[in-house]
């Protein structure tokens, strides 16, 4: 049931002046798809008189939020059309789709990872198609690089995956994330003030041809990570702190979640990419959500806001494919 706000101006933020990573496009092939196209966008969260990101980090592992992110559940108007081979570059980004965006802070350190679902999931059907962590650890007071930093971060927000081969045609959901390990020396559940911060996104993709492979058994997202898995809680800074520590630490990093499918592509490597075709900012956000109320809103000039209204957010999955209806505007 929609709840009526009082009518009320506000002071309108950039639209990403706080955002954490997400991504902005998807090449197929090196060819751009367009702004957003195809990828379940996280809407703005916190409001934009009281700060916020454009996608706040998943802390807590056990939440629906963990499997697309917040609202991970609505579809995008639109979703892109592949072949079983084709290569997909993930472009992320923090406040424009360009090389001089900082991509994600230089401190959040961790994995990234993609996996592959039939579109709407269901029980266990997130198989993994990629994975990278620590990929290389010097020698102290050297320190070591990892995925999302030394990988993602340093090649502007750019992540590489394939199409898996002879694929059989159908909808599927693209599940790619980062994993900041910044504040994942404890666990969430101990300490909600800190915990690794999970960055998922989601992207629609058809599959098109006359592929017969099938997906094998996958995991489930909430579910594929515990907070006893050590890939879940870390002490990053025994591989990047350049001083000596007092701890004992760690050498190496088990990347959490299932082994890579046999049937996901040996090789990831990048592929030139074409120009961005249709924008590098996105557009101010007129609907945000915090504490599961989603608050809708008009903007204009790019510098107030007006309340136009509040309702309760529930995510509902739907356990049977859906045409995703066009919209008339994103967050």
């Amino acid at each position: 049931m929609q709840v009526r706000a009082p009518l009320l101006i506000l002071p309108l933020l950039c639209s990403n002046a706080l955002a954490h990573t997400f991504i902005w496009g998807v090449f197929v092939n090196g060819i751009d798809q367009g702004l957003f196209k195809g990828i379940r966008t996280p809407p703005y969260n916190g409001g934009p008189n009281a700060g916020g990101y454009a996608n706040s980090p998943i802390k807590d592992i056990d939440s629906i939020d963990l499997r697309c992110n917040v609202m991970g559940d609505i579809q995008a108007p639109d979703t892109i059309k592949v072949q079983p081979g084709d290569n997909l570059t993930f472009d992320w980004h923090h406040d424009y789709r360009n090389d001089s965006d900082d991509i994600i802070a230089f401190s959040h350190h961790g994995p990234s990872l993609i996996y592959i679902s039939p579109d709407p999931p269901t029980e266990n059907s997130f198989v993994k198609l990629w994975h990278e962590g620590l990929y290389e650890t010097l020698p102290f007071p050297q320190p070591g690089k990892w995925s999302t930093t030394a990988d993602i971060r340093a090649n502007h927000g750019k992540m590489n995956v394939r199409v898996p081969k002879n694929l059989k045609a159908g909808f599927y959901l693209i599940r790619a994330e980062m994993i900041a390990f910044h504040e994942g020396e404890v666990a969430y559940t101990k300490n909600p003030r800190r915990g690794a911060q999970f960055y998922p996104n989601c992207v629609q993709i058809e599959v098109v041809g006359d592929g017969t492979v099938q997906l094998p058994e996958g995991v489930s997202f909430p579910g594929a990570y515990k907070y006893e898995d050590p890939g879940v809680v870390h002490d990053i800074y025994c591989s990047t702190e350049t001083k000596t520590r007092t701890a004992v630490c760690t050498t190496t990093y088990p990347i959490p979640g299932p082994t890579i499918w046999s049937g996901a592509w040996a090789e990831t490597t990048a592929v030139p990419l074409s120009p961005v075709t249709d924008g590098t900012v996105a557009t101010p956000w007129s609907t945000w959500i915090q504490n599961s109320v989603v608050t809708s809103a008009s903007y204009s000039d790019r510098k107030t806001v007006t309340v136009v209204g509040t309702s309760r957010y529930e995510a509902k999955w739907s356990t049977t494919y859906q045409t995703p209806a066009p919209a008339t505007k994103r967050w």
